[in-house]
Protein backbone atom coordinates (compact mmCIF):
# COMPACT_ATOMS: atom_id res chain seq x y z
CA UNK A 1 0.00 0.00 0.00
CA UNK A 2 1.45 3.23 -1.32
CA UNK A 3 2.64 5.72 1.69
CA UNK A 4 0.30 8.93 1.94
CA UNK A 5 2.38 12.24 2.75
CA UNK A 6 1.42 13.59 6.79
CA UNK A 7 -1.38 16.09 6.31
CA UNK A 8 -1.95 15.32 2.79
CA UNK A 9 -5.88 15.13 2.08
CA UNK A 10 -7.08 14.74 -1.31
CA UNK A 11 -9.77 17.15 -0.91
CA UNK A 12 -8.18 20.06 0.25
CA UNK A 13 -6.27 20.21 -2.98
CA UNK A 14 -6.91 22.63 -6.03
CA UNK A 15 -9.49 24.74 -4.13
CA UNK A 16 -12.40 26.38 -5.58
CA UNK A 17 -11.15 29.73 -5.05
CA UNK A 18 -7.94 29.44 -6.48
CA UNK A 19 -9.61 27.81 -9.93
CA UNK A 20 -12.08 30.88 -9.96
CA UNK A 21 -8.85 32.99 -9.36
CA UNK A 22 -7.38 31.28 -12.49
CA UNK A 23 -10.31 31.75 -14.21
CA UNK A 24 -11.38 35.30 -13.58
CA UNK A 25 -7.78 36.61 -14.66
CA UNK A 26 -7.89 34.82 -17.46
CA UNK A 27 -8.05 37.60 -20.86
CA UNK A 28 -11.46 35.31 -22.86
CA UNK A 29 -12.88 35.82 -19.24
CA UNK A 30 -12.95 39.45 -18.92
CA UNK A 31 -13.70 39.76 -22.61
CA UNK A 32 -16.66 37.33 -22.68
CA UNK A 33 -18.08 39.72 -19.63
CA UNK A 34 -17.50 42.86 -21.71
CA UNK A 35 -19.33 41.73 -24.79
CA UNK A 36 -21.88 40.29 -22.72
CA UNK A 37 -22.29 43.65 -20.76
CA UNK A 38 -22.20 45.69 -24.34
CA UNK A 39 -25.25 43.61 -25.96
CA UNK A 40 -27.82 45.60 -24.38
CA UNK A 41 -26.76 49.04 -25.11
CA UNK A 42 -25.99 47.75 -28.75
CA UNK A 43 -29.77 47.08 -29.03
CA UNK A 44 -30.75 50.30 -27.30
CA UNK A 45 -29.29 52.44 -30.12
CA UNK A 46 -30.77 49.80 -33.07
CA UNK A 47 -34.06 50.57 -31.10
CA UNK A 48 -33.53 54.03 -31.48
CA UNK A 49 -31.80 54.26 -34.68
CA UNK A 50 -34.64 51.88 -36.05
CA UNK A 51 -37.28 54.23 -34.98
CA UNK A 52 -40.71 52.17 -35.46
CA UNK A 53 -40.41 48.46 -35.89
CA UNK A 54 -44.03 47.84 -37.38
CA UNK A 55 -44.16 50.64 -39.94
CA UNK A 56 -42.64 47.94 -42.45
CA UNK A 57 -44.82 44.82 -41.65
CA UNK A 58 -48.25 43.88 -43.31
CA UNK A 59 -50.08 41.68 -40.43
CA UNK A 60 -51.27 43.14 -36.86
CA UNK A 61 -49.48 40.81 -34.96
CA UNK A 62 -47.12 41.91 -31.83
CA UNK A 63 -43.86 40.08 -30.70
CA UNK A 64 -41.35 40.50 -27.47
CA UNK A 65 -39.66 42.49 -30.32
CA UNK A 66 -41.87 45.05 -30.25
CA UNK A 67 -42.57 45.42 -26.91
CA UNK A 68 -38.99 45.77 -26.09
CA UNK A 69 -39.36 49.41 -25.22
CA UNK A 70 -41.93 49.58 -23.08
CA UNK A 71 -40.38 49.18 -19.55
CA UNK A 72 -36.91 48.08 -18.45
CA UNK A 73 -38.59 44.71 -17.64
CA UNK A 74 -39.52 44.06 -21.32
CA UNK A 75 -36.14 45.28 -22.42
CA UNK A 76 -34.16 42.67 -20.61
CA UNK A 77 -37.17 40.01 -21.56
CA UNK A 78 -36.17 41.07 -25.13
CA UNK A 79 -32.66 40.67 -25.19
CA UNK A 80 -32.83 37.18 -23.18
CA UNK A 81 -34.89 36.26 -25.96
CA UNK A 82 -32.67 37.14 -28.96
CA UNK A 83 -29.51 36.19 -27.07
CA UNK A 84 -31.22 32.63 -25.55
CA UNK A 85 -31.03 30.70 -28.90
CA UNK A 86 -27.19 31.21 -29.75
CA UNK A 87 -25.10 34.02 -27.74
CA UNK A 88 -25.29 32.56 -24.43
CA UNK A 89 -24.52 29.25 -25.95
CA UNK A 90 -21.13 30.97 -26.56
CA UNK A 91 -19.79 32.00 -22.99
CA UNK A 92 -21.13 28.42 -21.65
CA UNK A 93 -18.89 26.17 -24.40
CA UNK A 94 -15.84 28.64 -23.20
CA UNK A 95 -15.80 28.11 -19.67
CA UNK A 96 -16.73 24.49 -19.28
CA UNK A 97 -14.69 23.38 -22.70
CA UNK A 98 -11.25 25.52 -22.40
CA UNK A 99 -10.87 24.45 -18.65
CA UNK A 100 -9.28 21.42 -19.21
CA UNK A 101 -7.85 21.31 -22.47
CA UNK A 102 -5.96 24.60 -22.49
CA UNK A 103 -4.09 22.77 -19.39
CA UNK A 104 -3.50 20.19 -21.51
CA UNK A 105 -2.41 22.49 -24.49
CA UNK A 106 -0.12 24.25 -22.31
CA UNK A 107 1.42 20.81 -21.32
CA UNK A 108 0.55 22.09 -17.22
CA UNK A 109 -2.25 19.07 -16.62
CA UNK A 110 0.14 16.75 -15.52
CA UNK A 111 1.95 18.82 -12.97
CA UNK A 112 -1.45 20.19 -11.84
CA UNK A 113 -1.81 16.04 -11.55
CA UNK A 114 1.19 15.51 -9.86
CA UNK A 115 0.70 18.07 -6.96
CA UNK A 116 -1.06 16.19 -5.92
CA UNK A 117 -4.21 16.46 -6.98
CA UNK A 118 -6.30 13.44 -7.67
CA UNK A 119 -8.37 13.38 -11.28
CA UNK A 120 -11.93 13.46 -9.56
CA UNK A 121 -10.94 16.30 -7.54
CA UNK A 122 -9.28 18.34 -10.97
CA UNK A 123 -12.39 17.82 -12.60
CA UNK A 124 -14.84 18.50 -10.22
CA UNK A 125 -13.37 21.66 -9.34
CA UNK A 126 -12.86 23.16 -13.06
CA UNK A 127 -16.59 21.97 -13.51
CA UNK A 128 -17.83 23.74 -10.97
CA UNK A 129 -15.98 26.59 -11.38
CA UNK A 130 -16.38 26.66 -14.82
CA UNK A 131 -20.83 26.31 -14.25
CA UNK A 132 -20.25 29.12 -11.98
CA UNK A 133 -19.01 31.63 -14.13
CA UNK A 134 -21.30 30.11 -16.95
CA UNK A 135 -23.81 31.20 -14.94
CA UNK A 136 -22.65 34.47 -13.90
CA UNK A 137 -22.46 34.93 -17.48
CA UNK A 138 -26.28 34.29 -18.53
CA UNK A 139 -27.38 36.33 -15.21
CA UNK A 140 -25.31 39.51 -16.74
CA UNK A 141 -26.67 39.64 -20.17
CA UNK A 142 -30.40 40.54 -18.28
CA UNK A 143 -29.50 41.95 -15.20
CA UNK A 144 -27.54 45.24 -17.20
CA UNK A 145 -30.14 45.01 -19.79
CA UNK A 146 -33.04 45.29 -17.02
CA UNK A 147 -31.09 48.49 -15.49
CA UNK A 148 -30.19 50.12 -18.86
CA UNK A 149 -33.50 49.73 -19.55
CA UNK A 150 -35.36 50.64 -16.87
CA UNK A 151 -32.92 53.99 -17.18
CA UNK A 152 -33.87 54.66 -20.29
CA UNK A 153 -37.78 53.32 -20.75
CA UNK A 154 -38.49 53.74 -17.06
CA UNK A 155 -40.20 51.01 -14.95
CA UNK A 156 -43.51 49.31 -14.84
CA UNK A 157 -45.43 46.05 -15.42
CA UNK A 158 -44.26 43.97 -18.08
CA UNK A 159 -46.25 43.95 -21.23
CA UNK A 160 -47.15 40.51 -22.82
CA UNK A 161 -47.62 40.42 -26.88
CA UNK A 162 -50.14 38.44 -26.84
CA UNK A 163 -52.32 41.11 -24.28
CA UNK A 164 -52.34 42.16 -20.80
CA UNK A 165 -49.29 42.63 -18.53
CA UNK A 166 -47.67 41.05 -15.47
CA UNK A 167 -47.73 43.53 -12.28
CA UNK A 168 -44.12 45.14 -11.57
CA UNK A 169 -44.24 43.30 -8.46
CA UNK A 170 -44.40 40.21 -10.42
CA UNK A 171 -42.00 41.16 -13.18
CA UNK A 172 -38.18 40.43 -11.29
CA UNK A 173 -39.42 36.79 -9.93
CA UNK A 174 -40.44 35.65 -13.40
CA UNK A 175 -37.39 37.46 -14.92
CA UNK A 176 -35.58 35.28 -12.10
CA UNK A 177 -37.44 32.17 -13.01
CA UNK A 178 -36.67 32.88 -16.83
CA UNK A 179 -33.25 32.97 -16.31
CA UNK A 180 -32.78 30.17 -14.02
CA UNK A 181 -34.27 28.08 -16.82
CA UNK A 182 -32.03 29.34 -19.38
CA UNK A 183 -28.90 27.94 -17.35
CA UNK A 184 -30.73 24.79 -16.84
CA UNK A 185 -31.24 24.02 -20.81
CA UNK A 186 -27.77 25.44 -20.94
CA UNK A 187 -26.48 22.19 -19.23
CA UNK A 188 -26.26 20.31 -22.24
CA UNK A 189 -23.80 22.45 -23.77
CA UNK A 190 -21.78 22.98 -20.69
CA UNK A 191 -21.75 18.99 -20.25
CA UNK A 192 -20.85 18.59 -24.04
CA UNK A 193 -17.62 20.72 -24.01
CA UNK A 194 -16.35 19.46 -20.76
CA UNK A 195 -16.94 16.11 -22.21
CA UNK A 196 -14.63 17.13 -25.02
CA UNK A 197 -12.71 19.39 -23.06
CA UNK A 198 -11.31 15.65 -21.74
CA UNK A 199 -11.16 14.04 -24.53
CA UNK A 200 -8.53 16.92 -26.62
CA UNK A 201 -5.86 19.02 -26.52
CA UNK A 202 -6.93 21.78 -28.66
CA UNK A 203 -9.20 23.62 -26.78
CA UNK A 204 -10.86 25.55 -29.76
CA UNK A 205 -12.17 21.70 -30.81
CA UNK A 206 -13.81 21.23 -27.60
CA UNK A 207 -15.63 24.87 -27.59
CA UNK A 208 -16.07 24.68 -31.08
CA UNK A 209 -17.37 21.49 -31.39
CA UNK A 210 -19.81 22.10 -27.89
CA UNK A 211 -21.03 24.89 -30.49
CA UNK A 212 -21.65 23.21 -33.66
CA UNK A 213 -23.22 20.47 -32.24
CA UNK A 214 -25.60 22.38 -30.37
CA UNK A 215 -26.43 24.13 -33.50
CA UNK A 216 -27.00 21.09 -35.34
CA UNK A 217 -29.75 20.03 -32.67
CA UNK A 218 -31.14 23.53 -33.58
CA UNK A 219 -31.70 22.12 -37.05
CA UNK A 220 -32.86 18.76 -36.07
CA UNK A 221 -35.42 20.45 -34.25
CA UNK A 222 -36.69 22.13 -37.15
CA UNK A 223 -37.16 19.31 -38.93
CA UNK A 224 -40.86 19.18 -38.47
CA UNK A 225 -40.90 15.36 -39.84
CA UNK A 226 -39.22 13.98 -36.69
CA UNK A 227 -42.85 14.63 -34.91
CA UNK A 228 -42.75 13.51 -31.11
CA UNK A 229 -38.90 12.46 -31.48
CA UNK A 230 -38.23 16.14 -31.51
CA UNK A 231 -39.55 15.85 -27.44
CA UNK A 232 -35.79 13.99 -26.87
CA UNK A 233 -34.31 17.25 -28.43
CA UNK A 234 -32.72 19.85 -25.55
CA UNK A 235 -33.34 22.24 -28.81
CA UNK A 236 -36.87 21.63 -28.56
CA UNK A 237 -37.51 22.82 -24.79
CA UNK A 238 -35.37 26.04 -25.27
CA UNK A 239 -37.96 28.86 -25.21
CA UNK A 240 -39.81 26.84 -22.41
CA UNK A 241 -38.70 29.87 -20.29
CA UNK A 242 -41.43 32.16 -22.10
CA UNK A 243 -43.79 30.47 -20.15
CA UNK A 244 -43.01 32.20 -17.23
CA UNK A 245 -43.85 35.46 -18.76
CA UNK A 246 -47.20 34.06 -19.20
CA UNK A 247 -50.44 35.80 -16.94
CA UNK A 248 -50.65 32.29 -15.69
CA UNK A 249 -47.17 30.31 -14.84
CA UNK A 250 -46.90 27.37 -16.83
CA UNK A 251 -44.68 24.66 -15.24
CA UNK A 252 -45.43 21.81 -18.27
CA UNK A 253 -42.75 22.78 -20.95
CA UNK A 254 -40.36 24.27 -18.47
CA UNK A 255 -40.19 20.55 -16.46
CA UNK A 256 -39.83 18.69 -19.52
CA UNK A 257 -36.87 21.01 -20.96
CA UNK A 258 -35.18 20.55 -17.28
CA UNK A 259 -35.79 16.91 -17.30
CA UNK A 260 -34.18 16.55 -20.63
CA UNK A 261 -31.31 18.66 -20.41
CA UNK A 262 -30.36 17.22 -16.99
CA UNK A 263 -30.61 13.82 -17.98
CA UNK A 264 -28.38 14.66 -21.10
CA UNK A 265 -25.33 16.80 -18.93
CA UNK A 266 -25.22 13.88 -15.84
CA UNK A 267 -24.85 11.64 -18.89
CA UNK A 268 -22.29 13.54 -20.65
CA UNK A 269 -20.12 14.36 -16.98
CA UNK A 270 -20.50 10.94 -16.12
CA UNK A 271 -18.52 9.92 -19.58
CA UNK A 272 -15.88 12.77 -18.97
CA UNK A 273 -15.03 11.55 -15.51
CA UNK A 274 -15.08 8.00 -16.41
CA UNK A 275 -12.45 8.71 -19.46
CA UNK A 276 -10.23 10.98 -17.67
CA UNK A 277 -10.13 9.02 -14.98
CA UNK A 278 -8.27 6.02 -17.18
CA UNK A 279 -6.23 8.32 -19.94
CA UNK A 280 -2.90 8.93 -20.05
CA UNK A 281 -1.67 12.48 -19.49
CA UNK A 282 0.90 12.67 -21.67
CA UNK A 283 0.95 16.49 -22.46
Amino acid sequence: MAEVAAGYRPGRTLPLRVEALRQWRRRRTLVMGAVLAALPFVMMIAFAVGGDRDGGRGDNRITLIDTATASGANFAATCLFVSAGFLLVVPVALFCGDTVASEASWSSLRYLLAAPVPRARLLWSKLVVALGFSLAAIVLLPAVALAAGTAAYGWGPLQLPAGGALPAGDTLPRLALAVAYVFVSQLVTAGLAFWLSTRTDAPLGAVGGAVGLTIAGNVLDAVTALGSWRDFLPAHWQFAWADALQPHLEWGGMAKGAAVSVAYALVLTALAFRGFARKDIVS
